[in-house]
């Protein structure tokens, strides 16, 4: 796996991935310490690399370190927890 920067762009609730003028990213809404992963987006030029698990491990990873819990309602958050168990102890 290629490693990626994660930019968290609060401004924006995203987290994000810049690469080649791109940018990857995972918008949120913060309700109480509990992230509700409201879109999973990987722009074309980047499509089919796995940018979209790698940049949603991170992110999981970012709001365990913070202390946060996830809420996942977008499609791909929804498939990635099912997919990997490990990650379940996050949802809030």
């Amino acid at each position: 796996m290629a490693e990626y920067t994660l930019v968290h762009n609060e401004a924006e609730n995203k987290y994000e991935y810049h690469i080649d003028g791109n940018i990857a990213h995972i918008t949120y809404d913060n309700q109480d310490g509990v992230l509700h992963i409201t879109h999973t987006i990987v722009p074309e030029a980047l499509a089919g690399k796995g940018l979209a698990k790698i940049l949603t491990i991170d992110v999981m990873n970012e709001v365990e370190k913070q202390g946060l819990k996830v809420q996942p309602q977008c499609s791909y958050t929804v498939a990635f927890m099912e997919k990997n168990p490990e990650f379940q102890r996050l949802l809030g």
